[in-house]
Formats: C-alpha cells, sequence, structure tokens
C-alpha cells in the first residue's frame, strides 16, 4: 500500500490511542499501569482481536507479549506472518483484576476506541481470539461451534466486514486437543484472505 496512506493511518492510529487514553470511560484505568491499545502495522491486511491485556501487557503497554504472544508468533510463522505485518489489539484495553474475565460494561466502555481502531485499519480479515471477541460480534455464536469458520458483518456505516474466529492462544496453550484444533485453523486464514481478494 502506498507510503502515504500508511502515515495518515499511523497518525490516525496514534491520534486515537492518545485521546482514548484520556477519554475512555472503562473504570480498569484506575487499577492498571497503563492502557494497551494495540501494536502492528496501521495497513495490515489481517486484525486480530483478543480478550484483554495481561499482567505482561500492562506492564509493557503491548498485547500479547507472555506464553500465549509466543504461541501466536510461532502460528504466525506457519504462514508466513509475524507481528509487523498485522496488527493486534483487544476488545478492552486495560487489564482486569488478577487476569478476571471482562465485565460487559467494560467492553462497552472501550467499544468507542476498538471500533475506531477498525475503521482506520480497514482490514482484508478480522480474527477473533476467543469467546469475548467473538461474542461482541456475534452474540449468538459459542465459540466451540464458531471457530474455524467465517463470518459476515455489516457496520452501521454500511460497510461489510468479515470475520474468522479462533479458540485464544491462551486456552489453547496447554490444552493438547484444543492447542491442535487452534493451529489446524488457523492454517486456513491465507486461503480466507485469498477468497477476499478475490471477490473485491
Amino acid at each position: 500500500m502506498h507510503d502515504a496512506v500508511k502515515k495518515i493511518r499511523e497518525r490516525l492510529l496514534s491520534d486515537l490511542n492518545e485521546r482514548m487514553a484520556q477519554e475512555c470511560r472503562c473504570t480498569l484505568q484506575t487499577v492498571t499501569t497503563q492502557p494497551v491499545p494495540g501494536t502492528g502495522s496501521a495497513v495490515a491486511e489481517v486484525l486480530f482481536i483478543g480478550e484483554a491485556p495481561g499482567k505482561n501487557e500492562d506492564l509493557q503497554g503491548v498485547p500479547f507479549v507472555g506464553a500465549a504472544g509466543k504461541f501466536l508468533d510461532e502460528m504466525l510463522a506457519s504462514i508466513g506472518l509475524e507481528r509487523g505485518d498485522i496488527y493486534i489489539t483487544n476488545i478492552v484495553k486495560y487489564r482486569p483484576p488478577n487476569n478476571r474475565d471482562p465485565l460487559p460494561q467494560e467492553i462497552e466502555d472501550c467499544s468507542e476506541w476498538l471500533h475506531e481502531q477498525i475503521g482506520i485499519i480497514d482490514p482484508l480479515l478480522i480474527v477473533t481470539l476467543g469467546r469475548h471477541a467473538t461474542n461482541h460480534f456475534f452474540p449468538e455464536k459459542s465459540i466451540a461451534e464458531a471457530h474455524g469458520k467465517t463470518y459476515r458483518r455489516e457496520f452501521p456505516e454500511g460497510r461489510a466486514q468479515v470475520f474468522f474466529t479462533l479458540y485464544h492462544p491462551a486456552a489453547a496453550l496447554y490444552n493438547g486437543g484444543m492447542r491442535e484444533t487452534l493451529k489446524k485453523d488457523f492454517l486456513r486464514i491465507p486461503r480466507v484472505l485469498d477468497k477476499i481478494r478475490l471477490s473485491r
């Protein structure tokens, strides 16, 4: 993509993250070190969305830097990608205490931030990692039935978006069966991208 477009999107993301760090209503910000807005390419074709930052993410300000992040990096390498090729964020931008599940109100409070990120990056594909990210966009889906499948959703502004659903790397890390399922599902991403490109 043209360098000028990349620079514009990088500036828009930077401005958004700075503004939302000041304006986000999420009460988690009072018990965390810092927001974890996301990282990666502003012109990424694939946007990964996880659940919420953990302890390491809260300290470093970067998503997926622990054991689950290492596993994610391995899976990215299996399809010829690395962190700089994608953008990765979470539905909640602050760490919930003791890594508990994010509450519905916390997800709602961070949703404006997330949806503006999606609008700026304009990815070909959004990959949801785990049930919380999946249910934010598809409340009726269970991760057990949805993993490894593509879905399409229309956003209010009239833009259609393709989603691909995966188990969360942290959930699969120490579960052998789920781990193998996730790795197998992950290998489908290039084919999904090819189909989206052909349909445009």
